[in-house]
């Protein structure tokens, strides 16, 4: 019962997430949903895939810095915020965050460090009316490389350890990542 309420609930926020928005707007690129049972807790996320090339003039376009600014929030993908979703709370860190649906947002800096965003906000359209005053938490990334370069944003939740987990934000040669461990 507890599965089926879960994935009612995903379905609901999703669908309550995103209805307005795509009557509003026009998603340019593909959309993704990853997902990961974690020491018996499922961890969702759904967000969208922008492409290193202009999807208009094919022209490789430079990423960190220059698509995703340096010192500015932004959505964590394309079109509407990327969506997180949690059976079961998890903890980055010294961080809490309960069990429910979020939005994730990145505020990479020009030094290489990035945060993580939780925002309690959800249905917005690319960050353009982000209210820090929505913050959850804000979460350290950890930055590296990935086991090979990403013409297409990928993110991805690995199994690390056995209670444990880790999110992943990969695109060109950048990797950020936050590892998490489910809360009992």
């Amino acid at each position: 019962m507890n599965g089926l309420k879960f994935t009612l609930t995903i379905i609901a926020t999703s669908l309550v997430a995103a209805t307005p928005l795509l009557a509003q707007q026009k998603r340019v690129s593909p959309h993704e949903t990853v997902s990961k049972e974690i020491d018996s807790a499922r961890v969702m996320v759904v967000y969208g895939r922008p492409y290193s090339k202009d999807p208009k003039s094919g022209e490789v376009r430079k990423i960190w810095g220059g698509l995703v600014p340096f010192g500015k929030v932004w959505r964590t993908g394309a079109d509407e915020a990327t969506l997180l979703v949690t059976q079961k709370p998890l903890v980055f860190g010294d961080t809490t965050v309960p069990a429910g649906a979020y939005a994730l947002f990145t505020l990479p800096m020009e030094d290489g460090s990035a945060k993580l965003i939780i925002s309690k906000q959800l249905g917005e359209w690319g960050a353009y009316t982000y209210d820090e005053k929505q913050d959850l938490a804000r979460i350290d990334l950890k930055k590296g490389k990935p086991e090979a370069s990403a013409d297409e944003f990928t993110m991805a939740i690995d199994k690390d350890g056995e209670k444990g987990g880790v999110l992943k934000l990969m695109w060109e040669d950048t990797e950020y990542s936050a590892p998490f461990k489910i809360q009992k």
